[in-house]
């Protein structure tokens, strides 16, 4: 049943409702116009006038609840004859103002009678009024809270402020009030506690909002809840002004929940409800950082007590008391205990009142309570403090089974000595992902260099800083693919998220609450019988590592009798490492890389992990074919343990056979290291190359430079992979070692004439010098009528880091040359800084093929001057006279499909171009032809074009190049690139070649011996193919021709190359 109180007002337009008025109490849900008007002069000269205004008003503050009664009054009538009957004056107010809502005008009879007619009248009018005002009072009730809804959906908006939002919601916890739905009322007032509540806790994890500042202010008054008033005025005027601090705000909140609970006739829940405000506080008054006076949260916890206990003995009797206690035991308890942690350790006592209230803690820890479980918490601050902890070994980090020690210094707060029964630790144990990856050098980054962690001081029960908070413990989180392990997401994780979201002040039925929380926990750290002095007091523990992981210091408890002194949370953050670790081989270089052809060191480090090396133990590897372990008489290996400190040091026996080699390990326990280092040589030689290889001299595309260039400064390596058996694996362990070729060797073909060279180029890639000796090479094809001279004069040199050195040969031949030269290069070298190597070291070699290498054609270029000129002069045209000879007779090189035979003679078609790639000249005319050449000694071609030289100055001759022509079927040539040296001119074999082929008159222009530059439709274009540059000999290259400018010319241009 609802019961709506409603109180009648005179209208005034200053009462109505304006804009954004969040007031629902004082709302006017109906407005009624009253009038006893029988005259219709009256009506229509004031009346209407008057209702006109009033609908106005309430039209303009958009109010549509309202209702018009008539009173009719007998006497009235009769002192009017000229009045109308009753129904006309009703209906012209209807008429006029009601339109279709003529229920909106009642009239009630004679009300001061007592009359059937009056009776029914009042009946009518009540009814109607009271449906108006319930459906008034249920629509305006819903717009409300949409727009409390609204208002509260826009919590995430900035400058919303939760106290304007306070005061709208308890407006309609205030209405519900009033409709005495205490239950509805109490929802709203949990639901506002709810939110803030979340707030705080969001405020912790770093998401605060900015109108949380105003309840963050220090704590000045901590005089504890009223609960007397229903209403704590004074509170909530701070409310609305947003000046309330956080305990200001909790007690006005509180106060409004008890008062609805005792409505209700729940006292008992508010005993339970009051226990669970005390403990939050204490929360929040830490994660909002609120400096808070030494002593004056306990004072505010013990006063709020005691009068939630006076509150509920004034509304219930001893009987319902006695019967009940179970319910306000908690807060006698907290009460009790907020009072004897303050005078047990408050300094400004004298000391015999602190010896006094010490003694009675004592005692009443050693009292017998009937439920042997039960234990009495409080805090560690007003017993002991916390100063520094040392662990032993100081890096906190031990492998399974060994023995760890932490040391820490306890000031008492007691005047007097206390026997504490045990000081326990709880360790929270986690095993991190790839956590047995873990090594004791990688956990050592991590520690402190000392071990020893020291806590600050806190004079006060409960600081106000954040020392006290749980602290955050934060690590990386990655994850990654499976596929090819790309890194997918990373971010932050929190550890201990469950000690920062939980509530930790909360009761059990063991244990009784006052502000910490007893953890449990199977790792565990205790230290029995010990007696506190006051002062400073080390309390040594000492565990055997059992299980990998990472182990955390949490709280930190003593327990004299059933009352247990608790450090929440251990800060800064204390861990210590347990690792288990398999045993394991790694080998490494000592140098940043390997030089093949000397002696290198290798490191080869053993660490034993959970394995215990025993006599006998040893490593066989496999020998690899082009690498030797080198075997000295003194190697001796060394056994350190896990931190790091020299145990033993130990001849190492080493056994090679022809496949084998067999390392004997020193003796050494689990979770040491053994050391030693070996000398292993890598055959050096340079990579096979072919006759098609990049040589000196040799023209390639452009485009093939940069990445040439690019590899010519790294350093050729070769792996070797050796197969290691360890005793403790029954896998075989396969390692590779890189080795690289210090040197970088290239040849190049050199020809002056008919006389041919071999010359090789040695550079060395390394940072160390090295001397070479006994430079070689040989014709591995074992040609009787080929020598190779050297032309060296140097039987030793040393070549220098990033420098190179040159070798020449000059090749002579008796009889036809082979068509191609197999060779192999040998020089021998060793480090210059080396005295003596207790080995031989091999000589490197480098191979390599020569093909093609003879003089086929000379190419001899000239210009001449125009007739009557004794220079060429800029802008005039200029003779070239180009003249191809054949040096030898027909060879096997020129058996190809370029050769064609006639009765007399063998010939083979050539194609010539004239370029000029410094842009000195102007080829007039045709560039290029195709001739065809006799396959005879000293047969010559010549052909005749004009050049304009473009400069003046001493400028070099155009190049001439030769090309086979090959016919368009032949599966051998190659199309030119595209990037190379031919012009856009179209080439297409000539069919009327005169077989009679005059060898002194041959030109290239006008000559049908030449190429046409028509193209010929349908027919398939021709080859061409480089001749190789050992074929060609130019005779004109480095010759220049002086060129002077012209008379008409005012600016000298001089081109100097």
């Amino acid at each position: 049943m609802i019961h709506l109180e409603s109180n009648f007002v005179q209208f005034k337009e200053e009462l109505l409702p304006k804009e954004g008025n969040k007031a629902l109490l004082t709302f006017p849900f109906l407005h009624i116009y009253w009038t006893e008007c029988c005259d219709t002069e009256v009506y229509k000269a004031t009346v209407k006038d008057d209702l006109t205004k009033w609908q106005n008003v309430l039209k303009a503050h958009s109010s549509v609840d309202w209702l018009i009664v008539v009173v009719e009054n007998d006497a009235k009538k009769k002192n009017k004859t000229n009045i109308l009957p009753r129904t006309s004056i009703v209906d012209k107010i209807r008429n006029d103002f009601c339109n279709k809502q003529s229920d909106r005008c009642v009239v009630l009879s004679d009300p001061l009678k007592d009359s059937s007619r009056t009776q029914e009248s009042w009946n009518a009018f009540l009814t109607k009024l009271r449906t108006l005002l319930l459906m008034s009072f249920t629509k305006n009730l819903g717009k409300f809270e949409d727009d409390m809804r609204t208002l509260r959906e826009k919590r995430t908006e900035p400058g919303w402020s939760f106290c304007d939002y306070f005061m709208v919601q308890e407006e309609l916890a205030f209405v519900f009030e009033m409709l005495q739905q205490f239950e509805d009322a109490l929802v709203q007032y949990d639901e506002l506690d709810a939110l803030f509540s979340q707030y705080v806790v969001n405020f912790g994890a770093g998401d605060g909002a900015n109108w949380l500042t105003f309840f963050c202010q220090p704590v000045k008054s901590w005089n504890g809840l009223i609960l007397r008033k229903p209403i704590d005025m004074e509170k909530r005027e701070l409310i609305q002004r947003q000046e309330a601090t956080l305990l200001d705000l909790r007690s006005y909140l509180f106060s409004r929940q008890c008062t609805l609970l005792l409505f209700l006739q729940r006292p008992w829940e508010v005993a339970q409800r009051a226990l669970e405000l005390l403990h939050n506080c204490v929360q929040e008054l830490k994660l909002l950082e609120v400096s808070v006076p030494p002593g004056a949260l306990d004072c505010w916890v013990f006063l709020s007590c005691l009068e939630v206990l006076q509150r509920i003995e004034g509304c219930c009797d001893r009987a319902q008391i006695d019967s009940n206690i179970a319910h306000t035991v908690g807060l006698w308890s907290y009460a009790t205990e907020k009072t004897s942690s303050l005078l047990a350790s408050d300094c400004h006592l004298p000391e015999e009142e602190r010896k006094y209230f010490c003694q009675e803690i004592l005692s009443f820890a050693s009292q017998q309570l009937e439920n042997s479980g039960h234990k009495i918490v409080l805090p560690m601050h007003s017993f002991a403090q916390l100063r520094d902890l040392h662990f032993n070994p100081s890096n906190a980090v031990v492998h399974v089974g060994g023995v760890l020690s932490i040391e820490i210094t306890m000031c008492s707060q007691m005047p007097i000595p206390v026997h504490v029964e045990q000081v326990t630790v709880n360790v929270h144990f986690s095993i991190e992902k790839n956590s047995y990856r873990k090594t004791a050098e990688w956990l050592t980054k991590h520690k402190t260099s000392n071990g020893i962690i020291n806590f600050p001081t806190e004079t006060s029960p409960f600081p106000g800083s954040q020392n006290n908070l749980p602290a955050l413990e934060l690590y990386e989180m990655f994850e990654r693919s499976p596929s090819d392990n790309s890194l997918n997401t990373t971010g932050i994780i929190c550890r201990n998220v469950h000690m920062l979201l939980r509530r930790q002040e909360s009761n059990s039925s063991l244990e009784t609450s006052s502000g910490v929380a007893l953890e449990d926990g199977a790792h565990v750290l205790r230290c029995s019988s010990v007696t506190l002095e006051p002062g400073a007091n080390k309390i040594t523990f000492r565990t055997q590592a059992k299980e990998p992981g990472t182990y955390t210091l949490r709280q930190l408890c003593a327990s004299v009798g059933h009352v247990w002194f608790v450090l929440p949370h251990i800060y800064p953050i204390v861990q210590y490492d347990v690792y288990s670790q398999e045993p394991q081989l790694h080998v490494e270089p000592l140098a940043d890389s390997l030089l093949a052809g000397i002696p290198q060191k290798v490191k080869f480090t053993v660490t034993t992990g959970h394995y215990t090396i025993k006599s006998g133990d040893s490593l066989q590897l496999s020998n690899a074919e082009a690498m030797l372990i080198l075997c000295q008489a003194e190697n001796r290996a060394k056994v350190y343990s896990n931190t790091g400190e020299k145990c033993s040091d130990a001849l190492l026996r080493i056994q090679s056979s022809d496949k084998v080699t067999s390392i004997s390990l020193p003796i050494a326990p689990a979770y040491h290291v053994i050391e030693f280092e070996l000398e292993v040589l890598s055959l050096p030689s340079a990579p096979a190359t072919g006759g098609d290889t990049d040589k000196l001299g040799t023209p390639e595309p452009h485009r093939k430079h940069k990445d040439k260039q690019k590899a010519s400064h790294c350093m050729v390596t070769t792996d070797h992979k050796v197969s290691i058996d360890c005793p403790w694996s029954i896998y075989s362990t396969v390692i590779a070692l890189t080795f690289s070729v210090p040197f970088r060797t290239s040849h190049s073909l050199l020809s002056a004439g008919t006389r041919k060279y071999i010359q090789v180029c040695v550079q060395n890639l390394s940072e160390l010098d090295f001397q070479l000796s006994d430079s070689n090479l040989v014709d591995t094809g074992d040609s009787a009528d080929l020598q190779l001279i050297p032309l060296n004069t140097q039987c030793q040199q040393c070549i220098y880091r990033k420098q190179s050195v040159f070798f020449v040969w000059e090749l002579k031949w008796t009889q036809e040359p082979p068509p191609s030269l197999h060779c192999q290069f040998s020089v021998g070298f060793a480090p210059a800084s080396e005295e003596q190597l207790s080995v031989s070291l091999k000589p490197y070699t480098y191979e390599f093929q020569v093909e093609s290498f003879f003089t086929l054609y000379n190419v001899k270029a000239e210009i001449l001057p125009p007739s009557g000129m004794d220079y060429c002069r800029t802008g005039s045209l200029c003779s070239l006279e180009v003249s191809i000879t054949r040096l030898s007779d027909l060879l096997e090189v020129d058996k190809d499909e370029a050769l064609t035979e006639s009765d007399e003679y063998f010939s083979t078609k050539l194609m010539y171009e004239v370029v000029d790639n410094s842009s000195n000249w102007a080829v007039c005319g045709k560039s290029c032809g195709v001739i065809s050449m006799p396959v005879a000694a000293r047969a010559t071609h010549r052909v005749h074009m004009e050049v304009m030289p473009l400069f003046a100055g001493y400028l070099p001759l155009p190049d001439v190049r030769l090309f086979k022509y090959l016919p368009h079927h032949s599966a051998h040539s190659s199309q030119l690139d595209a990037d190379s040296w031919i012009e856009n001119d179209s080439l297409s074999v000539d069919k009327h070649v005169d077989d009679q082929l005059d060898s002194s008159s041959v030109k290239s222009r006008g000559s049908t011996h030449s190429a046409t530059s028509s193209e010929h439709k349908g027919l398939p274009m021709p080859r061409l193919q480089a001749l190789p540059a050992g074929q060609v000999f130019n005779s004109s290259t480095g010759l220049q021709v002086l060129v002077v400018p012209s008379q008409d010319d005012h600016v000298l241009e001089v081109s100097v190359t």
